[in-house]
């Protein structure tokens, strides 16, 4: 490694400015940081983590290991208020997605990730672990903070070039069919764990324990291609193959390579987009991706003062296109000012309110009858 796997934040967070951090080691390399959250108070407690578990809204799942036989079973919920205490006192693991939709507190710890862009934040998910509890060694294919909100955590990591990623083939779950362990630390409540990208990983609870995991979204290029072509296929089918360089060949049935050049500038005319045209695509596509909750349009006008404040009820982001700034939502869009689309994202309150103009004051109306924001509580 060539910066240290573990330093002592003090309760700066990241024991770093963010530019060295970002520069160090985001994408790069893991680094333990021990108390990152001085004297930090977790925000949920077990029981309310089990009641988030027994609602629709709230994806969650119990991992399960039986140790006697080395194999893995996983129910998905929502689950029965009673369904916790018959799992027994060891080896098994409740996960609920989404936190931050449903706790406001936990939401708030959302801004202490500033560092990078809102829409690399994905969600807040809190796992509950009783003593052995696990998801087994996996890798995750995006950036996750590993906050330890309640008791002990023995995290291993493998950070060997070309580790194993073969997973597998009994288990319910991506789990790594061959792990073996570089380093191992022992995580208390306000440490926190920074993991790139395709670290291989194995978490154990020591003790009952919560860990907050702060993922980030990292939209594979399959995704992007795949919703990007469906747009395209609403469009005009006006550009098609053309062979005007055609000459005869020896078999008409083979396909040779001046037939794939041409199938290349082909999809390559067609997926031609400039800078704002994909940055609108970009967009409106993030405002929707992996999104849990659809908007709830209301009727009423918004109460707006300039203490206000509001926060996204979806996803929300913000771009300043050619025609103006455009703000983003349930895969729309509507121009606004940026200081509107500002506050629609939560970054500021409406201290300027009573400079509005009408534009503004109309656009603050669609959005809230939207659905795409909700005030702060």
């Amino acid at each position: 490694m060539k910066w240290p796997l573990e330093v002592d934040a003090r309760g700066a967070v990241l024991g770093m400015p963010p530019s060295t951090f970002l520069k160090r080691y985001w994408q790069k390399q893991p680094v333990l940081i021990r108390n990152a959250f001085l004297d930090f108070p977790c925000p949920i407690t077990p029981n309310d983590l089990a009641g988030l578990a027994t609602l629709d809204s709230a994806p969650s799942r119990i991992v399960r290991y039986q140790r006697k036989s080395d194999r893995w079973a996983v129910s998905t919920g929502p689950f029965a208020d009673d369904a916790f205490g018959k799992l027994g006192s060891r080896d098994w693991t409740l996960l609920v997605q989404d936190v931050d939709k449903h706790d406001d507190d936990v939401r708030a710890l959302l801004d202490r990730f500033a560092f990078v862009p809102s829409w690399r934040l994905d969600d807040v998910m809190i796992s509950y672990a009783v003593p052995g509890g696990s998801v087994g060694a996996h890798i995750d294919r995006y950036d996750v903070f590993l906050l330890q909100g309640q008791g002990t955590r023995r995290w291993e990591i493998d950070v060997s070039p070309n580790p194993d990623e073969r997973f597998r083939d009994d288990a319910p779950i991506k789990l790594l069919r061959s792990f073996k362990a570089t380093h191992a630390f022992d995580v208390r409540p306000g440490d926190m764990l920074y993991l790139p990208p395709n670290v291989p990983h194995h978490g154990v609870a020591v003790d009952e324990c919560l860990t907050l995991s702060i993922g980030m979204r990292a939209p594979g290029g399959a995704e992007l291609l795949a919703t990007l072509g469906g747009e395209l296929l609403q469009g005009s089918d006006a550009l098609r193959y053309s062979d005007a360089d055609l000459r005869e060949r020896v078999s008409p049935s083979e396909i040779v390579n001046d037939d794939v050049r041409r199938v290349r500038q082909t999809l390559a005319q067609t997926t031609a987009l400039d800078d704002d045209a994909l940055g609108d695509f970009f967009a409106r596509f993030l405002s929707q991706y992996r999104q849990s909750v659809a908007p709830k349009p209301r009727r009423k006008a918004p109460d707006l003062t300039p203490g206000t404040r509001w926060q996204p009820a979806i996803r929300l982001n913000w771009r300043q296109s050619q025609a103006g700034v455009r703000l983003y939502g349930d895969g729309c869009s509507l121009a606004c000012s940026e200081r509107v689309a500002r506050c629609a994202c939560g970054e500021a309150d409406f201290a300027w309110i009573a400079e509005a103009n009408s534009e503004e004051r109309a656009a603050l109306l669609d959005i809230w009858k939207r659905g795409w924001v909700q005030a702060c509580r």
